[in-house]
């Protein structure tokens, strides 16, 4: 992740209310990597980090803003865009999502631009609202913080 402009993963996220700097993404092998180990990377600045995770951008009411979350975590590590979840996702939606905001990103075929990520985001979600095939609880978990 130090030397990559753009992660995706697909995976479950943990939120921990105690230790919030111990939330994270649980990878193979139960590792899990924190919100500790994501904001030592101090990376250069840009790129995208799409979280397609349940709870990765989600705070707890205890904590000063809800400020302490995965997709703040790789802000912090100096992704310049990060696609995170609310709450649980579904995991047939999900890949519906990535695979229509990359789609928007990659339209063109040249390099994508991480700060294209948020309209990719806001078109991918409305087609599936538009839709109509699935409920609101579905859709409206998926956030873009960033630029």
């Amino acid at each position: 992740m130090k030397e990559a402009d753009w992660v995706h993963f697909a995976c479950h996220g943990i939120q921990d209310a105690k230790n919030p700097t111990d939330s994270g993404l649980c990878l193979a092998n139960e590792r899990r990597l924190k919100i500790s180990d994501i904001i030592g990377l101090s990376r250069s600045r840009g790129g995208l980090a799409f979280l397609s995770a349940c709870q990765t951008a989600t705070g707890d009411e205890g904590l000063s803003d809800e400020a302490i979350h995965i997709a703040a975590g790789m802000l912090f590590a100096g992704y310049g865009g990060v696609i995170g979840t609310m709450w649980s996702i579904s995991d047939t939606l999900a890949p519906i999502v990535a695979r229509d905001v990359y789609e928007h990103l990659f339209r063109n075929g040249t390099r994508p631009d991480y700060r294209e990520a948020a309209m990719a985001l806001h078109e991918a979600i409305g087609r599936v609202r538009d839709s109509g095939e699935v409920s609101f609880n579905e859709w409206v978990p998926f956030i873009h913080v960033g630029l």
